[in-house]
C-alpha cells in the first residue's frame, strides 16, 4: 500500500477511482496482487469522474477466469445510447500462474478475494488490487482497533514530551 501513495507525487496519471476502506478492518490480508479490469467505453468516462464503488464487492475464480461481483460504476450521463449496466460482472486479467495461486488461495479454508483499491496507473490503464485475505473475527477486529488507538494515544504521549 505505501507504494501506491509514493507513485501519486510522481506520477500525473495515477489517480485513485474507489477504495475499500473497512477491507482492512473486516480481513487481514496476506497479499495483493494488481490486475487489469475489461471495461466499456462508458465505464471507462465514469470511472475518470470518479463515480465507483467497490466497497460491497467480492472477486471469484470461477471456470478458470476471474471476475469482479457486485462492483458499482455510475451511469454516464453523455452516453445516451450504449449504456453501461451499474453493477455488471467485470472480467478481471491476471497471468495464468497468478490465477492459479489465487484458486488455490481461495480453495483453502477461510481465504477470500477482496477488492482494496480501485486506481489509474501511471500509464492511465483502470487497475484493480485485490487482497488474498481471511476473514476476522469480532475479538480480532477489537484487537485491531485497540492496537490503533494505543499507537494513536502513544504517538500524542511522545509528542506533547518531547
Amino acid at each position: 500500500m505505501s507504494q501506491v501513495k509514493s507513485a501519486t507525487k510522481s506520477d500525473p496519471n495515477y489517480k485513485v477511482i474507489a477504495e475499500n476502506r473497512r477491507a482492512r478492518y473486516d480481513y487481514a490480508i496476506e497479499e495483493d496482487i494488481e490486475c487489469g479490469i475489461i471495461l466499456e467505453g462508458s465505464e471507462v468516462k465514469s470511472l475518470r469522474q470518479g463515480g465507483a464503488n467497490i466497497a460491497e464487492s467480492y472477486a471469484a475464480v470461477e471456470e478458470g477466469e476471474l471476475w469482479l461481483v457486485n462492483s458499482y460504476v455510475a451511469p454516464y450521463a453523455q452516453a445516451k445510447t450504449f449504456q453501461h449496466e451499474e453493477r455488471r460482472r467485470r472480467k478481471l486479467l491476471v497471468s495464468r500462474k497468478q490465477m492459479a495461486d489465487l484458486w488455490n488461495a481461495t480453495q483453502r479454508k477461510g481465504m477470500t478475494l477482496v477488492p482494496l483499491v480501485m486506481y489509474f496507473n501511471h500509464r492511465g490503464m483502470a487497475k484493480l488490487k485485490i487482497g488474498v485475505a481471511k476473514g476476522k473475527k469480532n475479538h480480532d477486529k477489537r484487537e485491531t482497533s485497540a492496537k490503533r488507538d494505543w499507537s494513536r494515544q502513544k504517538a500524542r504521549l511522545l509528542k506533547d514530551h518531547g
